[in-house]
């Protein structure tokens, strides 16, 4: 960051440190899912946020792209998507190099035309290494790039209850006022990727309706988070990532509601991200699979979506451009749409191959994450920290619960430390991360977290 970026971030942490701190440690962990009765004058009145602006109307994907890497950013310019998200979030590993490349890369951007620059910064929860909260490093970072710009656009991660929205939009609001901005001039986008969230949904747009001007599937992470939350009882012990798709009913209504709750509110619905790599010799199978899951985000309401990768801009962008008006969200009641989200699969047996492939995925991950990668490409698919994330819970809950495997045997920790051995030397930082995220009695929050509180990595 310059000077006023770094004297706009202490401002803003000496303002807004023990608010956040105070947020954090009072987080509920005693959540019973379901639609809270102290919020519902908030859902059923009439309200809806501001506007979208017109350069939002027209635009129908956004890259998302790592911002420590110069060479991507171009790619991605180059590749010209409608616009570019410097992602802090799930597709970097915050190392402090990376911290620092990815802040003077946003000053590099070109200024003249181009895509629109929006930015997801790191999760209310990481801290640099003096305890500072990331979210406000990277904040400030683009807010100072971008200073000349009228609007900014600024993906919210993570979020989970409405204190956490209330206290975004406080920190935007003091935001604006030291940089001599318009009010709401910085919109932002919530990512509904965690369990409370989805039932949260409309509680979120209320604290940000002034400034909001969408909401955003993140289905991995939502799976992960449902996880966490009920992963503790066998009724929800999930199956492997496979079976998680779009075709799920608990997946089909986390996708319907959130349709639903931005066209009522006047918010766009903006799809999640397209993430498979296309084979260069065939890349139409893959192709298929991106075009045919942004079909089905286009005909319930959704308005535009991410891609992964250059290459996929394209596609996703042809579907929304040829997508026709989506018929109106069947209305649901309350007690319909928390029955239809909470309808997981259950898992009785898991293959023993989706065992072994979870523990590769993790490990081969967390490797590149330690040594300052933030995605891999693996399979024809990008693995990020949301979809580590899933596979090291989705390990959790499998032990916890000794699931059956289709071999006879049932998934013990002992088995589970053969399985590891199989990928890692026990001692490898990987093996040791990993590790201490399956083993425990309660699933850990967030990987990054438990590899700092390691000393596996020098987090930003």
């Amino acid at each position: 960051m310059t000077t006023s970026g770094t004297d706009l971030h202490h401002t803003l942490q000496g303002l807004f440190a023990e608010r956040r701190r105070a947020l954090l440690a009072g987080r509920q962990n005693d959540w019973a899912p379901g639609f809270d009765p102290r919020t519902a004058a908030i859902r059923q009145a009439d309200w809806q946020v501001a506007p979208p602006p017109a350069e939002l109307r027209a635009r129908l994907v956004e890259q998302l792209v790592e911002p420590s890497d110069a060479a991507a950013i171009q790619a991605a310019l180059s590749a010209g998507p409608d616009a570019l998200i410097f992602d802090f979030d799930d597709t970097f590993a915050p190392t402090p190099e990376n911290v620092r490349a990815g802040h003077a890369n946003l000053r590099n951007v070109p200024r003249a035309g181009g895509p629109l620059p929006m930015t997801r910064p790191r999760p209310l929860y990481m801290e640099d290494e003096n305890g500072q909260s990331a979210s406000l490093q990277d904040l400030a970072a683009y807010v100072e790039a971008f200073a000349d710009r009228e609007t900014l656009y600024v993906y919210i991660p993570k979020l989970e209850f409405p204190a956490e929205a209330e206290f975004w939009n406080d920190l935007l609001t003091e935001t604006e006022r030291l940089g001599g901005r318009q009010p709401g001039s910085i919109r932002v986008c919530i990512q509904i990727e965690t369990l409370p969230g989805a039932f949260y949904a409309d509680e979120l747009l209320y604290a940000l309706r002034d400034r909001a001007f969408g909401l955003n599937a993140g289905r991995w992470d939502y799976v992960f988070s449902a996880i966490k939350w009920l992963g503790q009882d066998r009724r929800f012990c999930l199956p492997e990532r496979g079976e998680l798709n779009m075709g799920q009913p608990s997946m089909q209504a986390y996708e319907q509601n959130l349709a639903r709750v931005c066209a009522r509110r006047g918010a766009q619905a903006i799809g999640g991200t397209a993430a498979l790599a296309p084979d260069p010799a065939d890349p139409e199978p893959a192709l298929a699979v991106v075009r045919a899951d942004k079909e089905r985000e286009a005909s319930q309401g959704y308005v535009a979506a991410w891609a992964g990768l250059p290459g996929l801009i394209p596609t996703v962008r042809a579907v929304f451009q040829s997508a026709p008006p989506a018929s109106p969200p069947a209305p649901r009641t309350e007690e319909e749409v928390a029955a239809e989200l909470l309808a997981f699969p259950r898992a009785e047996q898991v293959p023993l191959s989706a065992v072994r492939e979870a523990v590769a995925v993790t490990v081969t991950y967390f490797r590149a994450w330690l040594a300052g990668q933030g995605f891999i490409v693996r399979n024809n698919r990008v693995e990020d920290t949301a979809t580590a994330e899933l596979a090291r819970a989705q390990l959790w809950q499998w032990v916890q619960h000794r699931i059956p495997l289709d071999d006879g045997e049932a998934l013990t920790p002992e088995r589970f430390e053969a399985l590891l051995a199989e990928q890692a030397d026990g001692q490898e930082p990987a093996a040791r991360l990993l590790r201490a995220l399956v083993l425990p009695e309660s699933c850990p929050p967030f990987f990054p977290a438990t590899a700092r509180s390691l000393h596996e990595v020098p987090l930003a």
